[in-house]
């Protein structure tokens, strides 16, 4: 028994001292991390902030604004204040959405919008204004894709679409409603 507990010794001081280093390289490296990046404290906030995006032409694609933004260095996270992205394709009908607040993607190639998001696709010769209102909207700006997984209301003209879930290319102008889908369609009066 005594042979047993002297070779136990030096096993057990040894991984005391590895855990005890452990701990010690741990705390060190915590303590490292500048105070900034622990907290939640913004780097930096743009006031009226505008990002425009061009097309390979030169002319304007996507307009991001924001009457504030704010960047956070511990999450890398981005916030907006009253959030407008405006969409001006060459052939396609103008989209603007807006929204009360949002956040960008890291890259800044996403955009989330969310409390009373509008989205309004301009009328053109052959359709009417069609208005999208939801609470919360994730819209892709490089391939003008808007989704949705919340509650969706869609007003064209005299008709009124309403459903959870919703995915909207404007680029091919192809919008899809997911579950839940209801309509309301008043016949056109005449002279229209």
């Amino acid at each position: 028994m005594k042979l047993a507990a002297t070779r136990l010794f030096p096993l057990t001081l040894m991984l005391a001292l590895a855990l005890l280093t452990f701990w010690l390289e741990r705390t060190v490296r915590e303590e490292e991390i500048h105070p900034s990046l622990r907290r939640h404290d913004p780097d930096y906030i743009i006031d009226n902030l505008r990002s425009v995006s061009y097309d390979g032409r030169g002319a304007i694609e996507s307009t991001l604004s924001a009457r504030k933004m704010v960047h956070y260095p511990d999450d890398d996270s981005t916030e907006l204040s009253n959030p407008r992205v405006v969409e001006t394709k060459r052939d396609k009908p103008r989209t603007t959405i807006s929204a009360l607040r949002g956040a960008l993607s890291q890259n800044g190639e996403e955009v989330f919008l969310y409390d009373k998001v509008l989205l309004l696709r301009e009328a053109t010769r052959a359709r009417p204004e069609v208005r999208v209102e939801t609470d919360a909207l994730h819209f892709v700006r490089p391939r003008s894709l808007a989704r949705s997984d919340n509650d969706v209301r869609v007003l064209e003209e005299s008709r009124m679409l309403s459903g959870r879930g919703l995915e909207y290319d404007m680029d091919a102008g192809r919008m899809a409603l997911h579950e839940r889908v209801r309509g309301q369609f008043e016949p056109r009066k005449k002279g229209r």
